[in-house]
């Protein structure tokens, strides 16, 4: 079977799924912040041409955004991660092999000889506005660095309508000749200082470089990249992604913490959205790592430190896990400090349904485990947090400003959209 590589690209991931659900939006400019409401994130087309950089502190530009009149909203995660989840799963109505690249981004491979390519890009685009309305641009070629390389060009000309197909198109060349060397996937600013000193310019030029030139100048990184340039696949679709090595929950405080009892309701809390992901993996962590930090901003009273817990029996209960937390965190913890970020990282991850018996304090260990496997179904069911434990407390006043955050429509029954 001949087969293509689609690169699908959702525009302006973020903003877009704000304007799904507020109709007000859909021609203003659109800004959203990052944790705390502090720099821009992500932008609509319409701010970027104010222009707003990416990055941008929100009080620079915060009059500009008045004067546009644009929307200018906190972060809402839990919203994208649950809209990004519904778009993967669109794709798979098109084909079963599909690599999520990122929140926004999938890979797609498609049959190239039962396919009318282009026409099945833009069944694809059409298809997914109307079940999300979420609006994506798509590249196709033969190999994942010419598709990702076609998905900007389809991205940044109006002429495509948002779907460009080079699958072996005459026009490959002339694409890689517009192409400037540097936003090739793969070529970083030290490969483009170091490719320029050479002549190379273009993607065109990249493609034609001596392929041992390539390697001694890129390594085989830079090699592999010549490769699919000139339509050798060295790259495959990864469907079945690897299991993760850690998992961290961190987050920077909406103000300042000073105690010790505060601190413990920060990592707690984080703990227990380390601990959600890690059972809804079915994995388990031989060890934890708490770290706190204060502003690095002001040098003179700077601190951070990390602590280590380990163990030779994994484990994926929070009963456990908050020991060795609580424990990490009064070694580290240092009086007279101001703390603005905190956070826990499991590691050591093993497959929860391996897990031997234990020594000691199996029958305690196993019970533990049926409670949280219902905790984990009531929150499921009800919402997040209608079950935790007591020193968890997520509406507390150090928790991160998101003070212009939208609704999480599709995840909390309480904030479902409402029709007036």
């Amino acid at each position: 079977m001949e087969s293509a590589i689609a690169l699908l690209d959702c525009n302006n991931f973020y903003a877009s799924v704000e304007r799904v659900f507020d109709a007000s939006t859909q021609k203003r400019p659109i800004v959203v912040l990052s944790a705390n409401d502090g720099c821009i994130i992500s932008r609509s087309r319409e701010a970027r041409e104010l222009p707003v950089a990416m990055g941008a502190p929100l009080f620079k530009v915060e009059e500009l955004l008045s004067e546009h009149n644009a929307a200018v909203l906190s972060a809402n995660f839990t919203l994208y991660g649950d809209m990004s989840a519904r778009v993967m799963e669109s794709l798979q109505t098109f084909t079963p092999d599909v690599e999520v690249y990122s929140v926004d981004e999938a890979f797609l491979q498609i049959d190239a000889e039962k396919n009318d390519l282009t026409a099945l890009g833009f069944e694809i685009q059409e298809k997914l506005y109307k079940w999300t309305g979420i609006p994506a641009s798509i590249g196709i070629a033969e190999t994942k660095t010419l598709a990702k390389l076609t998905n900007k060009i389809a991205k940044d000309s109006e002429k495509t309508n948002g779907v460009l197909n080079l699958y072996r198109s005459p026009y490959l060349n002339t694409a890689l000749e517009r192409t400037p060397v540097e936003r090739v996937w793969g070529i970083g600013a030290a490969s483009t200082k170091k490719l320029k000193r050479q002549g190379i310019e273009t993607a065109r030029q990249l493609r034609d470089m001596d392929l041992r030139r390539a390697q001694k100048m890129l390594s085989v990184v830079g090699a592999r990249i010549v490769l699919e340039l000139r339509g050798v696949r060295c790259l495959p679709l990864d469907t079945n992604p690897p299991p993760r090595r850690s998992i961290i929950a961190s987050r920077s405080f909406g103000e300042k913490i000073t105690e010790l009892k505060f601190l413990r309701e920060a990592v707690a809390l984080f703990l227990t959205r380390a601990a959600e992901k890690l059972r809804k993996h079915n994995l388990a962590a031989h060890a934890i790592t708490v770290f706190v930090a204060t502003n690095r901003f002001q040098p003179e009273n700077y601190y951070s430190n990390a602590a280590t817990h380990s163990s030779a029996y994994p484990t994926d209960v929070n009963q456990e896990l908050q020991t060795w937390t609580f424990g990490c965190l009064e070694k580290i913890f240092r009086a007279g400090f101001f703390y603005c970020r905190a956070g826990v990282i499991l590691s050591g991850l093993v497959p929860a349904d391996k897990l031997t018996t234990r020594m000691y304090d199996d029958e305690c260990w196993e019970r533990f485990r049926k409670v949280m496997k219902a905790v984990d179904e009531i929150n499921r069911k009800f919402g997040r947090d209608t079950v935790r434990f007591a020193v968890v407390n997520p509406e507390a006043t150090w928790q991160g400003k998101c003070e212009r955050r939208s609704s999480r429509y599709t995840t909390r029954f309480d904030e479902i959209l409402r029709v007036k």
